[in-house]
């Protein structure tokens, strides 16, 4: 199968995976009570990187777009919690390799990857996150 098949298949996972998570409905929320900083949305995600998303998901736990650029064809998810994020990476660690931020992934080929982590920023995840062999490029 093909990269950009893949990812279409995954966004659909996504959209499953966001159906199957319960979250409390809540934004993080730092020690002392007060709430961290919000989290980008997957439309400022890609707007950093020159892109206008193509909705794939729109969940209450996460949302995928899609989007198409010079640098390359990549998925871009933000979720709503932490503990929606770690059940999607747990659901999809085939699809290597990921960029990962706060509360955000992006999936695409390497070479697009590492164009974008210039300027979103995030770890580089080369292989399978629970494995002890685990590669993050930060």
């Amino acid at each position: 199968m093909t990269t950009i098949p893949r990812l279409a298949a995954f966004a659909l996972l996504a959209g499953l995976v966001a159906g199957c998570t319960s979250g409390s409905g809540h934004d993080h929320v730092a020690a002392g009570g007060q709430a961290g900083p919000t989290p980008l949305t997957v439309e400022q995600l890609s707007a950093k990187v020159g892109c206008s998303p193509r909705m794939q998901v729109n969940a209450a736990e996460l949302r995928t777009g899609y989007c198409k650029t010079p640098d390359g064809e990549f998925f871009v998810t933000t979720f709503r919690s932490q503990a929606g994020k770690d059940a999607w990476m747990d659901a999809a660690p085939e699809y290597n390799p990921h960029l990962v931020g706060s509360l955000w992934t992006v999936l695409s080929s390497r070479k697009v990857l590492d164009l974008l982590k210039e300027r979103l920023g995030g770890d580089l995840h080369l292989t399978d996150h629970r494995t002890k062999k685990m590669r993050v490029v930060g």
